[in-house]
């Protein structure tokens, strides 16, 4: 059956992706520069170390059959922004490169992002077909897993079996960062903020994307891309839905110009650039990722690997507990 690795397997997806490949009895080895924080499940062994270090690569890669790679800076703003590029589209090389020198790979299955499809102005609905070009993403984070989609798609083209897959926001249990979608969450459960973007997105159960990511190995074509998504809805209701969870009636928001969004966005993203060193909470990636956020549609997923999303009402609960 050979060995399954997962790059990125102590993160949030890469962690739920362990867990159910662990839960099929399938022998899994993590590459990660840090530990599980939950432990190893039984059958998993974990390597500690770098996508950017071919030496760690070729021997995570030894008796593999199949590679999730998920290892990627993915928060929205750094003290470095040149780390973006670094991790995501040079890391992402790494791998692929080794990978194409491994005996016995049977497929290759990239995690890239929703990101690298929203553009400006942005449609209605985004599906697989999206490609806004690189001048048109909200930021380095975006740009970054754009040139490493396009690079895995390349390989794809020469031979390597790339099927490639876009979760939009996952949100759900087991978050411990938090990654930017829990943290919104977790920041409309506290109440506020009180001024919202008027703006669309897409949420979806981590624990359906790690179940997306197995179909694509099995049944993903070649050279392919898949949006694993969730239900659309809108910032406003989501908050207001929130507010219900929490047993209390829904507190009242108002619409933020989207200028001033960007304006105080700025303003945040300079002062944790050059006084705080804390991240914003909301980066002028985030806020562009938002101002063009579209509804998107995971139909493909669902008519070609058998893909499933619970009700966002459950997702909701498992993330706020």
């Amino acid at each position: 059956m050979g060995i399954t690795l997962v790059t990125g397997g102590s993160g949030f997806i890469g962690g739920h992706l362990v867990a159910a490949l662990a839960a099929r009895g399938e022998r899994v080895r993590i590459l990660d520069l840090q530990e599980p924080p939950d432990g190893l499940p039984p059958g998993v062994e974990f390597r500690q170390g770098s996508i950017l270090d071919e030496s760690a690569m070729a021997g995570a890669l030894e008796g593999v059959a199949r590679v999730h790679h998920l290892a990627a800076v993915a928060t929205l703003w750094d003290r470095d922004p040149t780390v973006f590029d670094r991790v995501n589209r040079q890391g992402t090389r790494v791998v692929l490169d080794a990978a194409a020198r491994a005996p016995g790979l049977r497929r290759f299955v990239h995690c890239s992002t929703e990101a690298v499809m929203i553009g400006h102005p942005p449609p209605r609905r985004l599906d697989e077909r999206a490609d806004p070009g690189l001048e048109a993403l909200a930021g380095p984070y975006c740009r970054s897993k754009y040139l490493a989609e396009k690079d895995a798609l390349a390989a794809a083209a020469q031979g390597l079996p790339v099927v490639v897959v876009n979760p939009t926001a996952p949100i759900g249990p087991g978050d411990r960062l938090p990654t930017p979608p829990n943290a919104m969450l977790r920041l409309f459960r506290r109440g506020g903020p009180r001024l919202i973007l008027d703006c669309v997105l897409n949420l979806v159960d981590v624990r359906d994307v790690a179940q997306g990511m197995i179909l694509a190995a099995e049944r993903g074509r070649l050279g392919e891309r898949y949006i694993l998504g969730g239900e659309d809805i809108g910032l406003g209701d989501l908050a207001g839905r929130i507010d219900r969870l929490c047993g209390r009636v829904p507190l009242r928001r108002h619409p933020v110009p989207p200028a001033l969004a960007l304006a105080a966005a700025r303003v945040e993203e300079w002062l944790s650039d050059h006084v705080t060193r804390r991240p914003p909470t909301a980066s002028v990636t985030g806020v562009r990722l938002a101002l063009g956020g579209a509804g998107f549609d995971s139909g493909k997923a669902m008519r070609e690997l058998g893909y499933t999303v619970r009700p966002l009402e459950a997702s909701l609960r498992a993330a706020l507990e």
